[in-house]
């Protein structure tokens, strides 16, 4: 007899009774919990915070380094400012040789200032690709990998076809050019002669502004490969539009050069030339991503 008692089966264990919903936690928990969340919630405005400072700071050291090589490169380049501007005037000299010229200057402050624009020049020219490198390591972190893979190689391409421009002005268009404008001696006016007197600083604004501009001209093709990668413009478009992109060509060399023919055709041709090449760089780009295309499954 059981007297009452209940029998369970055997192995059939008690149950305890279920633990409500949203009960609050005890004392201790309570206390182990809240630090924890003051902690984060402080670590939360820190990280916000912290990459405006260390942004702010890499930024102020990036500029710092580029201060640093321009006024170093400025410092040098006026040591030896003599000898640059002896190698900018070698074309002239070199046109006019086996003749008794010179060149003059008519102001008194005329050479000092010559010397310290020939200081000025040749150091931005000095300081380019460091001002592209200290740029390149500001952003790169934060672009992803492909990102990287496709920027890196016009930031290398931009200095190059910088100074290729200024190599093509200086050793092809400086010749010609000054044969050009110094056919224009020998004639007579009312029977006095008319001959060149050079000034300092006439010379080195007119060479300082063809070698920009025939340095600005050839960045032409990374102007038109990014645009292509950027999905603005195809090869096909530029094709169909090639008598539009060559009369704008001329448009651009006659702005950039002096007003002379010599000067505008030096600068037009290879930009063309330039314009050409790009379209068919653009169209492998172009077969490439499609090939990439086609092997994805």
């Amino acid at each position: 007899m059981t007297h009452g008692k209940s029998i369970r089966p055997a192995g059939h264990a008690e149950k305890s009774p279920p633990r409500k919903a949203g009960r609050p936690k005890s004392g201790g928990d309570a206390q182990k919990t809240a630090p924890l969340s003051r902690a984060q919630s402080l670590g939360s405005t820190t990280i916000e915070s912290q990459p405006i400072a260390v942004h702010l700071q890499e930024l102020r050291n990036r500029l710092l380094v580029v201060a640093v090589v321009g006024i170093l490169a400025f410092a040098g380049c006026y040591y030896f400012a003599p000898f640059i501007y002896g190698f900018l005037v070698r074309p002239l000299a070199e046109t006019m040789a086996g003749e008794n010229r010179r060149l003059i200057y008519t102001s008194l402050t005329e050479a000092f200032f010559t010397y310290v624009r020939v200081s000025f020049f040749s150091s931005a020219c000095i300081t380019l690709p460091v001002i592209l490198g200290q740029a390149w390591r500001f952003v790169a972190p934060g672009l992803y990998r492909r990102e990287r893979r496709a920027v890196f190689p016009f930031l290398i391409a931009t200095p190059v076809l910088f100074f290729i421009g200024a190599a093509v002005v200086y050793y092809l268009v400086f010749p010609v050019a000054w044969k050009f404008f110094l056919s224009f001696e020998g004639g007579t006016v009312s029977g006095l002669p008319i001959q060149l007197e050079a000034r300092v600083g006439e010379y080195l604004s007119l060479v300082m502004a063809l070698v920009f501009a025939f340095g600005l001209a050839f960045q032409l093709p990374v102007v038109l490969l990014l645009l292509a990668r950027a999905g603005l413009i195809s090869a096909k478009s530029l094709t169909s539009r090639r008598r539009v992109a060559i009369l704008l060509i001329f448009v651009v060399a006659a702005i950039l050069t002096p007003p002379d023919v010599v000067s505008q055709v030096s600068l037009a041709l290879p930009m063309w030339l330039l314009f050409e090449g790009s379209i068919a760089m653009i169209r492998m780009q172009e077969k490439r991503h499609a090939m990439g295309i086609k092997k994805e499954p």
